[in-house]
């Protein structure tokens, strides 16, 4: 399998150090990594597609820029005109990638989307989606969502075979295994290259037929299906992304399912027997947008009740609970409806800030965090803040949070996170921190809090984590919570991805009095 992003750029992980500097002051190193001040785990893509419709590539365009949350390093269309399949890709936003001129390029009435945050694979162009080949059934385009663990094992595989690759994304190996098969029809070819493959998958295949639409047999990521007034048939990764298209939801795709579309209508050809439910729970806890519904359930309703059960365990004398932007809003809105105290917006979040500023020197590498989130003095000014947000990754992020909140004239900062520590890095799709960066996965919540200097930190249990959603401990995947994998690294890649130093001691002697919460 491919290895995080930090670890596959050679970016040398170190563990948090919680130890003093100074006069009663905790000092972290921080990295040299220029994303270290986005202190947050990313989803690797979004799919969508669409089925005979005259304007194909512009709803692939609309849809794609849905979910443009769930990647913003590049996107691409692939379309279908009958005869020739055609393909723009390139580095950036949605918006910034298409234009009517470059819609008009597209012509078909099938086109398929991809929005991508690099997981497997550098982030280059060579590894932008769609990716596009020419096999014996057919001229064929692959949008993936997900991340196989197998992945550097069959590319070695195919190299000794023959297989020239031109990126490094596991992807490209999935359009290798299909353009391998020999017979039948263009389904049967890639119901046979996945049965190779093991992890994370939710695939759109644009064939010289129509639509092929594939979720793995756990069903981490969400793929679902709905239609147009016209009655044209769209997949997409979320929910949203049909409400701006204003296409009706049928279901979701189930794990194990293919779904093939053309010209005999819709049918279902493949259900692998379905294995324990793999649904990723962090879509409903971050990744997701709010408006979205994933795994059949309202992303915002279940967001609210995170915060609500957040609440109840784990109260503070508080005068004002202040959101995260924007992940956080909903969970502090259940917050505060729980505890009775007032909600406001404490934190202003700007838009407009790109993933590739520099900052001039690591003197004043806060500045990276200061051009997202600027507090607002009038609402926390002399307060006691309740601080609602839904993860602490490194921990860089939540401190430079708190120290804003204190310099704007908070009197006390009390962090509460909608969710259990996160102590394990996914390989199922999501851009994860190596295990030795996570601050939970050495370091107590003591430590924790001193670190990021909050008077009390609270995280939600597994427990109301899974209470939240409706769900049991075992019917979805918390893997970056607990530490249960669903489908198991290598022993190699398991050492580079897992390995954790010893926790470091943390001082007793602290400038601030923290009283804590397991």
């Amino acid at each position: 399998m491919a290895l995080p992003k930090a670890a596959r750029a050679g970016y040398s992980p170190h563990l948090p150090s919680l130890g003093l500097s100074g006069a009663n002051s905790l000092h972290l190193p921080l990295p040299p990594d220029p994303d270290s001040d986005d202190d947050k785990f990313h989803d690797e893509c979004g799919v969508f597609g669409v089925f005979s419709h005259p304007e194909a590539a512009n709803l692939a365009y609309l849809g794609i820029h849905a979910l443009q949350h769930r990647g913003q390093e590049s996107s691409g269309i692939a379309s279908w005109d009958g005869k020739t399949m055609h393909v723009h890709k390139a580095m950036g936003l949605v918006g910034e990638n298409f234009d009517a001129q470059t819609i008009a390029r597209l012509p078909g009435h099938t086109a398929i989307g991809h929005t991508r945050y690099s997981t497997a694979g550098s982030s280059s162009l060579a590894n932008a989606q769609p990716m596009m080949a020419r096999t014996g059934a057919g001229q064929i385009a692959v949008a993936h969502n997900g991340n196989l663990v197998n992945a550097e094992e069959l590319r070695r595989d195919l190299e000794l075979r023959g297989s020239i690759f031109h990126g490094s994304s596991d992807t490209e190996v999935l359009v290798h295994l299909v353009a391998r098969e020999r017979e039948g029809r263009v389904e049967q070819r890639i119901q046979r290259a996945l049965a190779n493959v093991r992890g994370a998958y939710s695939l759109l295949f644009l064939t010289e037929t129509g639509l092929v639409a594939v979720r793995d047999p756990l069903g981490f990521r969400p793929l679902v299906l709905g239609m147009l007034k016209n009655g044209s048939y769209v997949f997409a990764s979320e929910t949203c992304a049909f409400d701006l298209i204003e296409a009706e939801l049928i279901r979701e795709v189930e794990p194990g399912e293919m779904v093939v579309i053309d010209d005999q209508g819709l049918r279902t050809v493949q259900t692998t027997p379905r294995q324990r439910s793999g649904n990723c729970i962090f879509e409903l806890v971050y990744f997701a947008r709010p408006d979205s519904q994933v795994f059949g359930r309202s992303v915002y309703a279940t967001r609210k009740e995170l915060g609500r059960r957040l609440a109840r365990e784990h109260p503070a004398e508080a005068d004002v609970v202040v959101p995260v932007p924007d992940s956080g809003v909903a969970a502090a809105l259940g917050y505060a409806e729980v505890s009775g105290i007032p909600y406001d917006l404490g934190l202003i979040r700007s838009h407009y800030v790109g993933r590739t500023f520099i900052e001039p020197s690591q003197s004043i590498r806060h500045f990276g965090v200061k051009l997202k989130l600027n507090p607002v003095k009038q609402v926390v000014r002399g307060k006691r803040v309740v601080v609602v947000d839904d993860s602490i990754v490194r921990g860089t992020t939540s401190r430079k949070i708190v120290k804003m909140l204190r310099d704007a004239g908070a009197r006390e900062v009390h962090l509460r996170i909608s969710a259990p520590p996160t102590r394990w890095p996914c390989y199922y799709g999501i851009d994860t921190p190596v295990r030795s960066e996570l601050i939970a996965s050495s370091h107590s919540i003591e430590e924790i809090a001193r670190y990021v200097t909050a008077d009390t930190l609270g995280y939600l249990s597994r427990e109301g984590m899974h209470g939240a959603v409706d769900a049991q401990p075992r019917t979805m995947c918390d893997a970056c919570f607990t530490g249960e994998y669903l489908v198991q690294l290598t022993p190699s890649d398991a050492g580079a991805l897992l390995a954790a130093p010893a926790p470091l001691p943390v001082p007793d002697s602290v400038s601030r009095t923290h009283t804590l919460h397991s």
